[in-house]
């Protein structure tokens, strides 16, 4: 079963899933995982100023159910979403075009192979995606290459090892159904390669399996020198 194909059956219960609107979602959300992912979608989108001007890359965008007002007041910014799956993109562009948003340019394309040059964007976003990603160490390379120097990496993913009743259900049913790609980071090992990355510009945090994170890519030829 493909990734896209698992996601394609699922489409219309995914905003459901994730904001726990439903009675089994939020049953799902709070009793299963004990995190609330509105809570972690605002306090990552926090991270981004209302003002931000500059370029920006949102991988993957998925259905926006948690960036579409967020986006609303970015209006300085320029905005690309990017998505492995088109049917998420046609319900992000719904829901963008329903908002009066146009300042919001969406793309089909796998993160691990970023149809972007070097260099090229001020901040990458990424909620809910790296779990999710077949191969996690490339398609952090692949952000790390079209982020500029100075610019912010952030977002979400889930962690293993934090709470037991989350990792049997990802490795029984995530895992298996295609919707979570193996292996996964421990908290440990999620931190290690974000700072194998951006050094010491690194904040992190997990809200059980959920690990948060804020880094900044530090300009390349001044972090060559300090590891001399």
């Amino acid at each position: 079963m493909t990734q896209k194909n698992s996601y394609t059956r699922l489409i219309n219960r995914y905003d459901d899933v994730l904001t726990g609107r439903k009675w089994w979602s939020w049953l799902y959300m709070h009793c299963l995982w004990k995190t609330d992912d509105n809570a972690v979608a605002r306090e990552v989108l926090e991270m981004i100023p209302d003002n931000f001007r500059g370029k920006m890359l949102d991988v993957p965008v998925g259905t926006a159910v948690f960036t579409c007002d967020k986006y609303r007041r970015m209006t300085k910014a320029g905005i690309t979403g990017l998505d492995y799956s088109q049917e998420m993109l046609n319900i992000a562009r719904l829901r963008f075009d329903e908002a009066g948003i146009r300042h919001v340019a969406l793309q089909q394309g796998d993160v691990c192979d970023l149809p972007f040059p070097g260099d090229h964007f001020d901040l990458v976003l990424s909620m809910n995606g790296f779990h999710a990603f077949p191969d996690k160490e490339l398609a952090f390379a692949e952000v790390s290459r079209v982020l500029k120097s100075g610019g912010t990496f952030c977002g979400c993913f889930y962690i293993k090892g934090e709470r037991k009743p989350a990792d049997w259900f990802v490795r029984k049913v995530l895992d298996k159904k295609g919707l979570f790609i193996p292996p996964h980071y421990t908290r440990q090992q999620a931190e290690e390669k974000l700072r194998s990355l951006f050094g010491a510009n690194v904040e992190v945090r997990n809200e059980r399996s959920i690990l948060i994170f804020k880094c900044v890519k530090p300009d390349t030829d001044s972090y060559s020198r300090k590891q001399l």
